[in-house]
């Protein structure tokens, strides 16, 4: 039996062993109870912001602090040649002026002079880049709390917002769940504008090119749209001259009602929105409202910042390092081990599969009506969570990916019970419920957003506040994917409303190259793997245009080396969709490959050329533990503001891959069955 395509060169024997063990690996780091967590590594921000919380609390920890300079300063010294002693978003990428200005800012604070040569470099490095004052608004939001830049410097959000009614044209409903649990508790902070609890002996004015106090203008977006930009510009400089006139009874009304939410959603241990800086954010904020240090929801609120906390041991005679993760993400990590585990096959993969299956099981949310259910009164809940709890925000992306895969599991296993499989009446039902849950959650359009439905406010991604460009939730070709997947997998009539629309959005979703743009995902490959699968699912065969197209464009974007890469860079400069004529080539990493063979794979060009080359690629970047290295950002927090590098994904995504080439090499048929 041969495995070999057109180029003849997929010989079984180094095939199935570099299967076997990227299933030893993966297996080998499965947890007691079941289930899979890997890091989740942001950028320099978040553990910069970390020492600066910690330090606005008159709180100092010097071995930790040291742990962290360690890690800040390691990765100004690996991102010289692109940054010049700055920080970047991602691996390799360009300076950043607001991550800078962080990392600068808290490394003063654990004891670096000025005046040493990192510290030098990274000043020049911002001061070459336009200075501090070009720090979009959370950066000089934070700069304000320790005094580093007036108020006046960040745009007027004031509680306030709490009371305005749902037709009023901001709501919180209107924003989506990332910025309602970030912004409702800065409300109150920045109205309340609090100090530091001991002087912190430190000042970063030396990264100003011009004094804080004298700068007229701010930077903004460069996606927002008039007349938008200039009606809620006059309306923040009428807002910044009402601060301390608004009536107390009114301000102490809508303390009252942010208060209130952030109480509801505080999540245990597992904290405010799941996410870091809703988390500190909700500490600042019982805080300004005089809530005791000791009052157990600020208590459980320390609590859930720490669990993101991330010491790394000591390796190769270097000392250990810390960085702080953003969130956690053993929901996502767990169901796409499951496939790619299953893809692999065999009887100890697949009954780990059902362990990290029946962990699942018991985190599906089904007595919260979140906040979606301001859009979608009356569907009943029934979703998956990113994170261990996030009862208030499941995700559609998660949900319709656990249910693909306990889809999958049950199919495989055929009848009654398989080792360790979850019971299949439990199975059925919790796979009924999200069914339910994930139709109820299609938008107008046809498509879906990942937490909320018809999150599609697109004005108010001009007011100043939202200079990131990611207030809102709108459905994205990647989310929609899935759920078209999820539901044809699941034998929904190709015919039916909801597939039809599906299908119809991802088709206008296209891009005129081929590609698709990948939102939670970096970035075009990331999205066109998620849209062809699903497309392959619900019937669009390998003749079809919109196939063809994306098999054109991903043969057309293969590294001479034969693997693929993208890097943030690949997004938009101006938002939107449609890729910069100029965009550039990145090295081939691990997960981009995986995403395009599989994409190819499912687009009918199971033996093409491309995808030897690709999975030799793979095969001749293997570990020898089993892994694949890649210090690539792949994944998407906010497009050009905040990537993600998942851990996992290079541990998993290429024995997925590697797995379907020999499934459909050895079958008899080159069309992938499953939605994934």
């Amino acid at each position: 039996m041969t495995l070999a395509g057109p180029l003849g060169p997929l010989a079984p024997e180094p095939l199935d062993a570099a299967i076997e063990g990227a299933v030893a690996h993966l297996l080998a780091r499965q947890r007691p109870d079941g289930h899979w967590v890997f890091e989740l590594e942001a950028d320099a921000t978040i553990p910069s912001e970390y020492i600066m919380l910690q330090r606005f609390f008159a709180r100092k920890d010097p071995a930790r602090e040291a742990r962290i300079g360690r890690y800040l300063r390691r990765i100004q010294a690996q991102q010289e040649a692109t940054c010049g002693g700055g920080w970047p978003l991602f691996h390799g990428g360009p300076l950043d002026v607001s991550c800078s200005v962080k990392a600068y800012f808290a490394l003063r604070l654990i004891g670096d002079a000025a005046g040493a040569p990192h510290m030098r470099r990274a000043r020049e490095a911002i001061l070459a880049a336009g200075g501090a004052e070009m720090s979009n608004v959370f950066t000089r939001a934070t700069l304000a709390l320790f005094g580093e830049v007036p108020w006046q410097a960040v745009p007027v959000m004031p509680p306030e917002l709490m009371l305005l009614p749902r037709w009023f044209p901001f709501h919180l409903s209107k924003i989506s769940y990332w910025a309602r649990t970030v912004l409702v508790p800065l409300t109150v902070v920045m109205a309340r504008r609090p100090q530091p609890l001991a002087p912190l002996g430190v000042t970063v004015q030396e990264l100003f090119r011009t004094p804080p106090a004298q700068v007229k203008h701010w930077p903004g977006g460069a996606h927002a749209a008039e007349p938008w930009r200039t009606l809620f510009r006059q309306m923040d400089a009428v807002l910044q001259r009402a601060h301390g006139l608004i009536p107390e009874t009114l301000r102490a009304r809508a303390e009252a009602r942010a208060e209130a939410f952030v109480t509801e959603r505080l999540n245990g241990e597992d904290g405010l929105g799941a996410i870091y800086p809703a988390m500190a954010n909700a500490i600042l904020m019982y805080h300004c409202l005089g809530v005791p240090a000791d009052d157990p929801r600020l208590v459980t609120a320390w609590v859930a910042v720490e669990k993101l906390v991330m010491d790394r041991a000591d390796q190769d005679g270097m000392p250990g390092e810390t960085y702080v993760q953003p969130c956690l993400s053993p929901v996502w990590d767990t169901a796409l081990v499951a496939h790619a585990l299953l893809e692999a096959g065999g009887p100890e993969a697949e009954a780990a599969v059902g362990q990290g299956l029946g962990w699942l099981l018991d985190r599906q949310v089904t007595d919260v009506a979140g906040d979606w259910a301001e859009a979608r009164p009356g569907v009943p809940p029934g979703g998956w969570a990113f994170q261990y709890a996030n009862p208030h925000y499941p995700d559609v992306d998660d949900t319709a990916v656990v249910v693909l895969a306990l889809d999958r599991a049950r199919k495989q296993a055929g009848p009654g019970r398989g080792p360790g499989r979850p019971a299949e009446a439990r199975m059925e039902a919790a796979i009924g419920r999200a069914t339910d849950w994930v139709v109820g959650m299609q938008s107008r359009g046809g498509g879906w957003g990942a937490f909320d439905a018809d999150n599609t406010h697109h004005h108010l991604n001009s007011i100043p506040f939202a200079d990131h460009g990611a207030l809102l939730d709108p459905p994205t070709a990647d989310v929609s994917g899935r759920c078209l997947a999820m539901l044809a997998q699941l034998g929904h009539p190709p015919g039916s409303a909801v597939m039809t629309r599906a299908v119809e959005y991802l088709l206008a979703e296209q891009e005129p190259d081929g590609a698709w743009y990948g939102r939670w995902g970096v970035n075009y490959v990331y999205g066109t793997w998620s849209a062809v699968t699903a497309l392959n699912a619900a019937g669009l065969g390998a003749s079809h245009p919109a196939m063809r197209r994306a098999v054109a464009w991903l043969k057309a974007a293969q590294n001479e080396d034969g693997g693929w890469g993208e890097d943030g860079e690949s997004y938009p400069r101006r938002g939107g969709t449609r890729a910069d004529p100029d965009r550039a080539a990145a090295p081939s990493s691990a997960s981009q490959t995986a995403w395009a063979l599989l994409a190819l794979m499912a687009a009918g060009a199971v033996e093409d050329a491309a995808v030897d080359r690709g999975a030799l690629w793979l095969l001749r970047h293997q570990d020898q533990d089993g892994s694949w290295p890649e210090q690539d950002y792949t994944g998407t927090g906010f497009p050009r503001v905040f990537y993600l590098r998942y851990h996992g994904y290079a541990r998993l995504f290429p024995l997925w891959a590697l797995a379907r080439v020999r499934n459909l090499r050895r079958g008899n048929s080159r069309v992938v069955q499953f939605g994934l």
